[in-house]
């Protein structure tokens, strides 16, 4: 009976771990803590050697997902193993023995082997599963460290990590108003950076890549004479270096000084700017570490340490529910305050509803919380598990009705009340944003002081910030520059594109591509665009009866049309000019699905439009194409696209048509 026990619990922990890991390195999603995963799998392996028993699809024999895209793949030379791993600085001193090791920072990003020819880079290909990757050498080429040519002109291979460092994913996430279009972390973004099809994406995401291993068995005396280095890690990362690369910073280390060694390390942490999530410690000489073999998933020459989270108990006080403008509302546990990696800590969100549920919370329960990563606060345990919290059926923000939606498994609560003060910001960031009037330097933390203050109430108002100077430069994070770089921006705000503006209004179902084709219709006549009947905007091709209606309603309510005309006092059209080559030129695309190489679909509709394309939001007669990854789907504007004869196209094949 025990032993039944056993295996079903090995089975639960292998689906449960397996969808964990599925949801976090294909879906951007988290559906338990880093924490709770290394508590399961631990339980896992424990259970495997009890029982004698590995499934199949175990992660703790798969090394990885099989690679989604279509990029072109390749087999590695070797297979490329994960590293066992500890938490325990006594394990690693344990592990060395008497023997000199190497400790450097485990980076958390993606996994590249660069093989270069005569000085040339040749070829770049990822990790994948282990066995096969995706061959990416155009995109490495863009990687903004990276030498393109060495002063080595023999065979050579090494394996690195592409990065984004923290400063720049910041920045990026800086450009973007809508806090769906952000980027959830530095690691997620990079992958599919890397991963991308246009690499003029790629070059834009501002990658690094740093070097930790050559890829070579071990050399003679007299290879290692003419390559120039001897037979260990710190001399190959010195002549990588001499070589132009940017290899992973590490130090030499023994039994004695390893824990002082990891600590200087913990130090760091918090400043920084590439993102790790643990270290690595190898044996220096690489002879030695060859010699000891591999496990069927571990090589022995090297080991991960991952940091131990110091937990502090404490008290859970209340769970706040925080509204956000996409209607979206966030559980945030509230708790006594707790000293963490020598901070103060009194609040940990808990990301979901799915989450708040596993955890079983209750008010004045105990409960454990430490900082992922040494950084970012989070829940581990509850002790108590009360299970007494009700998820408000009313929102925080408007005390209208809420409502549970699941999204990729995972429960979430929703504000139901579209004029909720919440989504108040909604607007006015959309407004802001990056594809409407882009106006730098007004976030959304900073549009909810001004809103709060009381100094905007109204869209118009945006540009009248220069009455309110002495609020604004003495507002938290502001000051003399950064107010005339705020109005700066505000007044050059006021020239834009009329597609811009009529996105820039929220006007339900009108996205930026739909504008552009309602103005060139009318000839960038905005009075015949206002006063167009639905019959109008009907005959418009990827303009159907209910976007049209919506556009007809918003240009005919008495209040809106005040907006606009207040608007329009402030502002003037200019003419949008196309740009680059044309090899899209006449043809219509409709764009529907999930994107997996540009930044949203947003991006890839003016990669379109920049090359002489035209998007539409639905699937005609006029249609040249439908792009949608999911080629085989049974969707609605698949099916049309089939009966119309209008080719399918993933983002591959598109990407090869663009190119011409």
């Amino acid at each position: 009976m025990e032993d039944l026990v056993k295996e079903n619990r090995l089975k639960e922990l292998v689906e449960l771990l397996n969808r964990a890991s599925k949801a976090y390195y294909q879906q951007d999603t988290e559906i338990m803590s880093n924490l709770e995963y290394d508590r399961l799998y631990d339980e896992l392996v424990k259970l495997e050697e009890e029982t004698g028993i590995v499934l199949a699809n175990s992660p703790t024999i798969n090394v990885g997902y099989e690679v989604l895209s279509e990029l072109p793949k390749q087999q590695h030379p070797s297979p490329m193993l994960s590293l066992d791993k500890t938490k325990e600085v006594a394990v690693l001193a344990d592990w060395l023995g008497g023997h000199e090791g190497v400790l450097s920072w485990k980076l958390d990003g993606l996994t590249v082997v660069l093989t270069y020819e005569n000085g040339e880079l040749m070829n770049a290909v990822t990790r994948g599963n282990g066995e096969i990757g995706e061959v990416i050498t155009n995109n490495a080429k863009t990687f903004e460290n990276i030498p393109r040519r060495i002063p080595f002109k023999g065979n050579l291979v090494i394996r690195g990590e592409a990065v984004i460092k923290y400063s720049d994913f910041n920045k990026m996430n800086e450009e973007l108003a809508e806090a769906e279009e952000k980027y959830k972390n530095p690691r997620n973004l990079c992958s599919g950076s890397v991963r991308q099809l246009n690499n003029e994406v790629t070059a834009k995401r501002h990658v690094n890549f740093f070097a930790f291993s050559m890829v070579a068995d071990v050399l003679d005396e007299l290879q290692i004479k003419e390559y120039g280095f001897d037979n260990t890690v710190t001399g190959r990362f010195a002549w990588l270096s001499k070589q132009g690369f940017e290899v992973v910073e590490h130090y030499v280390v023994n039994r004695d000084n390893i824990e002082q060694k990891v600590m200087e390390f913990a130090e760091k942490i918090a400043d920084h700017d590439v993102p790790s999530d643990g270290l690595v410690l190898s044996y220096n000489d690489i002879a030695y570490g060859k010699s000891l073999g591999t496990t069927a998933k571990f090589p022995r020459d090297s080991i991960a340490f991952k940091w131990a989270d110091e937990l502090a108990e404490t008290t859970l006080l209340e769970v706040e529910w925080s509204p956000s403008r996409t209607g979206l509302i966030n559980p945030v546990a509230i708790f006594e305050p707790v000293e963490l990696e020598g901070t103060t800590v009194s609040r940990a969100s808990l990301h979901n509803v799915s989450i708040l549920r596993a955890l079983r919370l209750g008010l004045n329960d105990r409960i454990t919380v430490y900082k992922a990563n040494m950084i970012i606060p989070q829940v581990a345990e509850n002790l108590d598990c009360s299970d007494n919290l009700v998820i408000p059926d009313k929102c925080p923000a408007c005390n209208k009705d809420t409502t549970l939606k699941d999204e990729n498994g995972v429960q979430v609560l929703f504000c139901t009340n579209p004029d909720c003060p919440a989504k108040q910001i909604k607007g006015f960031a959309h407004f802001v944003s990056r594809n409407a009037m882009n106006i730098d330097g007004l976030s959304e933390a900073t549009l909810e002081k001004l809103i709060d203050m009381g100094l905007i109430k109204t869209l118009p108002e945006l540009f009248h910030l220069d009455r309110h100077k002495d609020v604004i430069v003495n507002m938290e994070g502001f000051g003399e520059k950064s107010y005339d770089n705020l109005i700066a921006s505000v007044n050059t705000a006021r020239k834009v594109t009329m597609a811009k503006f009529i996105y820039s209004l929220g006007i339900t179902g009108i996205g930026l591509a739909n504008a552009k084709v309602i103005v060139s219709h009318f000839d960038n006549d905005f009075d015949k665009i206002i006063n167009a009947d639905i019959s109008e905007l009907t005959s418009i091709d990827g303009i159907g009866e209910v976007l049209a209606k919506a556009f007809y309603d918003f240009f005919h309510d008495d209040s809106k049309k005040e907006l606009v005309d207040q608007l329009l006092n402030e502002i003037t059209f200019e003419t949008e000019t196309a740009k680059g080559v044309q090899t899209l030129n006449g043809k219509v695309f409709v764009v529907t699905g999930s994107v997996e190489h540009f930044a949203n679909r947003d991006e890839l509709k003016e990669y379109i439009e920049k090359l002489g394309g035209k998007v539409t939001g639905s699937v005609s007669a006029k249609t040249d194409y439908l792009i949608n990854n999911d080629v085989t789907s049974t969707s609605s504007k698949n099916k049309k696209a089939r009966d119309l004869n209008i080719p399918i196209l993933s983002e591959n094949d598109f990407i090869k048509l663009a190119q011409g």
